[in-house]
């Protein structure tokens, strides 16, 4: 049964229901309605009905026959696609039949709404004559003609062909010739085909002067949205009608069978929805996918199954390829299942891609498995021809197990794994390298296939990956995957809890070496990389670090000596023991390594060194220069290595640096909700965490809260990156006044901080904030206690700023006359730092203390020169308060003068940039189209705002702001 709305297919008790005129619909109804009129009024009309499947045609054809009967027209109806219409004239005669005398012997084919008490009138009988396919002798054609002109005589005539594209060729000569004889004729002819039928006789007919061609248009998001609330009774929402138009194509008979889903599922028209229908409540959808993919010719089936197979947004010359079809054909098949609602170009203007997942699903129904792996491996063999990446070529042979076997396969299987690896997605390396190696085959497979998949399933089951590397590692033969297929073991072991093992393993290691040297180099690199993997795991870590020497006086000279050294530093940096030596053996690392000769976890570590021993400014150089290295963005370490480069840059100050490196560290990274312990998570902890702290320096409360929005209230994660989480929400409940909040988070920090031998106060500050937490709660011994501490370890370690942190905190603590003489000396200890924001900070409260003790004057200059300083640094937060105590010291501060690199314009960096590179000023006059003078206006310019009296400064400022030289003189 089809609606009144649009001609879906509804049960009855939907028919009253979704009873009105047809939706926007509104121009053709009118059209037709004018041309009955006028067969009414004795002029003849004929109307093409040109749409494709499920746009409405039928819906059209029946309010016509409605509009017809109700003005007095005898309805002549006959369906080309009807069961037994295969005989020449057989439509013909089923249209003409209530003329005939048969018409007396058995009921009439007219339509349902013919009156049942009507008496027909006069018949005639029917020329007969052998016709054989098209060929309709003119006598037959004339003959019935005459029928025709008869009945119009006594009547006004309907004469109605709906798939008029299916009928039989003979049939549609004889609608031809009546087409091109209505004149004179109350006769309307209306004609409804499949777009793009393709038959010259019904070309012919559309082209006549007389003709009226109707192409019914797709649903509108506002129609969508009447028929909706018609069908359901529901209102509908805003975003409803463009989500249901973008999965339907606009399809009246798609979009009733989708409201009809919903209506059974009992959900809302609402685009949610839509989008939480499940298979089971689209099966009616699907089956009338199914039914309009059958209707298409063979040609588009093979189209649309090849779409499927190969996915959205695949190159059309691949897709042509895999359905044996010429593009130009091709083309003109997504364009036919376009015009259906099945499919949809994309903005690219080369792809296209199904309106639904459900569509896709049946364009591939009734195909075997065999076929479809069939297919799969095709897909992948030209996919990998075209130039394709690896992963799209890899998920192709995931779904045709059998073409794993292949050489090609298993190379371009094994370089998607790393790919998945690297991105930190090892599961889905463990599903693309299980073809490869079929269970019972470990023994025959080629080892470093093997090794792969090993390495990959450690990450996913450590227990099953330990097992697997040891079969690897006894079937491998060259030296540098065994030491590979060691250290994955080791770190499987060590995830397992196995530190015995794990330890064990680096005696092993010294049998695989062709000398003593290479052996030793071998152990010293596996005990390296279990220091590192240990950081993941606390327990482990704890057990590893109590049987592990911590020697800081290897030479530098290796690759393997230099990442013992780097791992042992950062242990001894992170514990405050030994600060001097592991700072001085993080230099030795960067000195001698490059990213070509050292693995990046071995110049990251000794970076990260620096960091952690108070040498902001180094730090952030020697991190500027590794993550100039090509390869270091592929790395899983990479989100890590961002985020401790921006640690460094917000010690500093440069808080914009700062959250642009975070920004790109959280780059596709998806939200923090609940933390899995999977390693995966593990990299986007710091990121978040540094963010976090740099946008609380830049006074962004609202940009902080929905940072951390989505983490649990508790974060059970054990790994340490979390531990920086914790410190940095509690710092954000402390400035939005949640006293107890902060102090949860904070104190549970310091724990696990304990916990993690991360002790040094440089590390974390997460000792500071809970001071100042305490400080807010009124506790001041507690809060005194943690400055102590922090203090006596920094004074015993060097650690400037540290103490500095740790000697404003003191003074806190204290009575207001006690506090300016700790502050001075905090401010004197960061005078020899690089740590500007710090600085500026304690300038601030120092300004404030002096003060409270009546010294204005000198707390108007502390205060004015922290202004300047805040407002250079780009800290508003911390510009506003120093611009609260200046005021209330009686000053008027002016607005600041901008300085700093950030403060040049265009014009002054290009002129300070050529200067830098050694021209002189002519040089660059002439180099830039300007005058002299006005390169001298422009120096002058450049000196005062970065504080500099020549060019020899200017260099150092240039650099370690980094604005390098130009390539190129111009440049």
């Amino acid at each position: 049964m089809t609606t009144a709305a649009e001609g879906g297919e509804l049960g009855p008790a939907d028919h009253g229901r979704a009873a009105g005129p047809p939706v926007d619909r509104d121009g053709e109804l009118a059209l037709l309605s004018a041309a009955v009129r006028d067969a009414a009024a004795g002029r003849p009309g004929l109307v093409v009905l040109d749409a494709p499947d499920g746009m409405g045609r039928t819906t059209l054809m029946n309010g016509l026959l409605l509009e017809a009967h109700a003005a007095g027209l005898r309805v002549l109806r006959a369906d080309g696609a009807a069961d037994g219409h295969t005989a020449p004239l057989s439509t013909v005669r089923a249209l003409l039949e209530p003329l005939s005398d048969g018409a007396t012997r058995r009921p009439s084919a007219r339509h349902p709404t013919a009156q049942p008490g009507e008496e027909p009138p006069r018949h005639d009988v029917l020329p007969r004559s052998d016709v054989r396919g098209g060929d309709v002798p003119h006598g037959v054609l004339d003959g019935l003609h005459q029928v025709v002109r008869r009945a119009a005589r006594e009547r006004p005539l309907l004469i109605a062909v709906d798939d008029a594209h299916a009928a039989e060729p003979a049939s549609l000569r004889f609608l031809a010739h009546v087409a091109r004889r209505l004149a004179g004729l109350p006769v309307l002819l209306c004609v409804a085909r499949r777009s793009g039928g393709g038959s010259p006789l019904l070309d012919e007919i559309a082209a006549l002067p007389m003709c009226r061609v109707l192409r019914p248009l797709p649903l509108t998001p506002g129609g969508i949205g009447l028929l909706a609330r018609r069908l359901t009774g529901r209102d509908v929402d805003d975003g409803f009608g463009a989500a249901c138009r973008a999965a339907t194509g606009g399809s009246p008979l798609l979009v009733t069978h989708l409201l009809t889903a919903l209506r059974d599922a009992r959900l809302p028209p609402t685009a949610d929805a839509l989008a939480a229908l499940d298979a089971k409540a689209l099966e009616g959808f699907r089956a009338c996918v199914i039914r309009l993919l059958d209707g298409q010719p063979t040609t588009v089936r093979r189209a649309a199954g090849a779409l499927a197979v190969l996915g959205d947004r695949t190159l059309r010359e691949t897709c042509a390829r895999l359905a044996t079809l010429d593009p130009g054909v091709f083309e003109r098949c997504l364009a036919a299942l376009g015009a259906v609602g099945l499919v949809d170009a994309q903005a690219d203007g080369g792809t296209w891609s199904f309106t639904h997942p459900q569509v896709r699903a049946a364009a591939v129904t009734g195909v075997s498995s065999d076929e479809k792996s069939l297919l799969h491996a095709l897909a992948a063999r030209l996919l990998h021809e075209s130039g394709a990446g690896v992963t799209e070529v890899a998920e192709q042979l995931r779904q045709s197990p059998e073409s794993a076997t292949h050489p090609w396969a298993r190379a371009v299987l094994r370089e998607a794994a790393r790919e998945m690896t690297l991105q930190g997605f090892p599961d889905r390396a463990v599903e693309l390298l299980r073809p490869c190696v079929p269970p019972g085959h470990e023994g025959t497979c080629p080892p470093e296939l093997l090794l792969d998949l090993a390495l990959a399933e450690s990450r996913v089951d450590p227990a099953a990956g330990a097992a697997r590397l040891a079969v690897a590692l006894d079937r491998l033969t060259c030296p540098h995957a065994r030491l590979t297929a060691l250290s994955a073991l080791a770190g499987a072991l060590m995830r397992s809890g196995e530190v015995s093992r794990a330890t064990a393993l680096i005696d092993r290691c010294r049998e695989y070496g062709t000398d003593s040297a290479a052996a030793a180099s071998s152990a010293q690199l596996l005990e390296a990389q279990l220091l590192l993997v240990a950081t993941g795991h606390r327990a482990t870590y704890s057990r590893l670090l109590d049987s592990t020497s911590l020697d800081l006086g290897l030479p530098g000279d290796t690759a393997a000596r230099r990442a013992l050294l780097a791992s042992r530093a950062v242990v001894c940096a992170a514990r405050a023991d030994r600060v001097a030596e592991a700072r001085d053996a993080a230099r030795t690392v960067l000195a001698h390594g490059t990213p070509v000769t050292d693995a990046v976890s071995t110049l990251g570590t000794a970076a990260s060194v620096l960091l952690y021993t108070d040498r902001p400014r180094e730090s952030a150089a020697a991190f500027r220069q590794l993550l100039d290295a090509p390869h270091v963005t592929r790395e899983e370490a990479y989100p890590t290595l961002l985020a401790l480069t921006a640690e460094a840059h917000a010690r500093l100050g440069a808080l914009g640096e700062a959250l642009r490196t975070t920004a790109a560290a959280l780059e596709g990274v998806a939200p923090a909700h609940a933390p899995a312990p999977a390693t995966a998570t593990r990299p986007a902890a710091l990121p978040l965490a540094v963010r976090l702290h740099t946008l609380l320096d830049h006074g962004d409360l609202a940009a902080g809260t929905a940072l951390v929005q989505d983490l649990p209230g508790r974060l059970d994660d054990e790994a340490w990156q979390w531990n920086e989480v914790l410190c940095a929400r509690g710092r954000l409940r402390l400035a939005s006044d949640d006293v107890e909040g902060a102090l949860d988070d904070l104190t549970e920090c310091g724990r696990r901080q304990r916990a993690w031998h991360r002790t040094s106060p440089a590390v974390s500050s997460w000792w500071y904030w809970a001071g100042r937490s305490h400080l807010a709660r009124g506790d001041r011994a507690t809060a005194r206690q943690l400055a102590d501490d922090a203090i006596e370890s920094a004074r015993a370690a060097h650690l400037p700023c540290a103490l500095a942190q740790g000697l404003e905190l003191r003074a806190a603590t204290e009575a207001a006359r006690h506090r300016p003489l700790l502050l001075q000396e905090a401010e004197a200890v960061l005078a020899t730092t690089s740590a500007a924001l710090l600085l500026a900070r304690v300038r601030v409260a120092r300004g404030r203390a002096l003060h409270r003790c009546g010294d204005k004057q000198a707390a108007r200059a502390v205060l004015r020169k922290a202004w300047e300083e805040t407002y250079a640094l780009g800290a508003p937060a911390l510009h506003a308060e120093a611009h609260t105590a200046l005021l209330a010291t009686g000053a008027r501060p002016r607005r600041p003068v901008p300085s700093g690199v950030d403060a040049l314009t265009r014009s002054e960096r290009r002129v300070a940039k050529l200067a830098d590179s050694g021209l002189t000023n002519a040089v660059i006059a002439r180099t830039l189209c300007v005058t002299r003078r006005t390169v001298e206006v422009h120096l002058t310019a450049v000196y005062r705002k970065l504080n500099v009296a020549g060019r020899r400064e200017l260099r150092f400022v240039l650099r370690a702001g980094g604005e390098g030289a130009p390539h190129a003189v111009g440049a």
